[in-house]
């Protein structure tokens, strides 16, 4: 039953991978803590019947809740993820009549502070500006290998790209030749559950495409094999998709080198992107289009940083802030 519940939310729903994967492992964790079902080995679901499903109850979400807190020491926003998981199932069962009544719906989710947003400084991101235009100009200069120019060249666009649109890292990943849109400024984003959104592109980024496109087609003539606008050769001098781990590998070393944040990845750059459009007067309704946000509420946490911001250089600069 877990499997076809994964495989309806991945087809139907069309939640992505990572999401699928994060309710299967949620999902085994409470049927394997009541003791029901086998484990399957290589990473595959437990064999669990309607049967043992019929046979948990509300008591056992209660004691399982308790335990991931208690002795796993879980934190509250791991333990909601995880009721949220087995809540979906247990509506996806009472749909198909296979259980009479849905054992979670009294279950009170652990509150879970949301933490603020962390972005990198304008100062920051000049700085990676700088950095790699100079890397590229150096390396044409010095006659460096086709490859070694395309990939410093696409590494500055990767940064920009994630600065300039807000996109997510699989959609970034998931972006082709034909989402761009270089003669309107524009690029055509498919978010979660493949919802579409048009974002604008400015000038200095579509000469930037531009550059890339044409150090792609000399240093890697087979590029069309890959099927996705980002790529990368292998070992074995093969092109391929670009992958999350080389894509996130990019963003910590490229910001890593000019950014004092302690996380540097593509997902602070999309917090980046929404800080500076609202620090700049953009409206809040604007940025959750931008970011392809299905609730405003998710959008807002960006209003709560740039108020701490302010707060902030109030209390240090105000001379009556402190109460002094």
């Amino acid at each position: 039953m877990i499997q076809k519940f994964l495989d309806y939310i991945a087809i139907e729903r069309k939640y992505s991978q990572r999401t699928v994967e994060a309710y299967r492992d949620d999902l085994c964790d409470f049927f394997r803590f009541l003791g029901l079902g086998e484990e399957t080995g290589n990473g595959k679901v437990p064999s669990v019947s309607q049967e043992m499903i019929q046979k948990a109850g509300e008591d056992d979400v209660k004691e399982w809740v308790l335990f991931l807190i208690e002795n796993q020491h879980q934190s509250p926003r791991s333990v909601k993820r995880k009721l949220s998981a087995l809540r979906s199932f247990y509506k996806y069962l009472l749909r198909l009549g296979i259980v009479r009544k849905d054992i979670t719906w009294r279950i009170v989710s652990p509150k879970a502070d949301k933490p603020l947003p962390v972005f990198f400084k304008t100062s920051e991101m000049k700085a990676a500006e700088d950095t790699l235009m100079t890397e590229n100009a150096e390396k044409k200069e010095c006659g460096d290998s086709e490859v070694s120019v395309f990939e410093s060249v696409r590494d500055a666009l990767i940064i920009e790209v994630l600065y300039q649109t807000g996109m997510r890292q699989a959609e970034m990943l998931g972006l082709r030749d034909s989402d761009w849109d270089l003669v309107q400024g524009q690029v055509r984003i498919f978010g979660k559950r493949r919802k579409e959104r048009i974002v604008p592109i400015g000038e200095s980024l579509i000469s930037q495409i531009k550059d890339y496109l044409s150090l792609r087609s000399a240093a890697m003539p087979d590029y069309r094999s890959a099927d996705r606008f980002f790529v990368k050769q292998s070992r074995n001098g093969e092109t391929k998709a670009l992958d999350k781990n080389t894509l996130y590998g990019i963003v910590r070393n490229r910001m890593g080198a000019v950014s004092t944040l302690k996380k540097h990845s593509p997902h602070v750059l999309r917090h980046t992107f929404a800080t500076t459009m609202l620090d700049n007067g953009a409206d809040i309704r604007t940025i959750q289009t931008l970011l392809g946000h299905a609730s405003l509420s998710t959008t807002q946490v960006y209003t709560h940083t740039t108020f701490e911001q302010i707060k902030r250089v109030y209390m240090q600069t105000h001379p009556r802030a402190k109460g002094e």
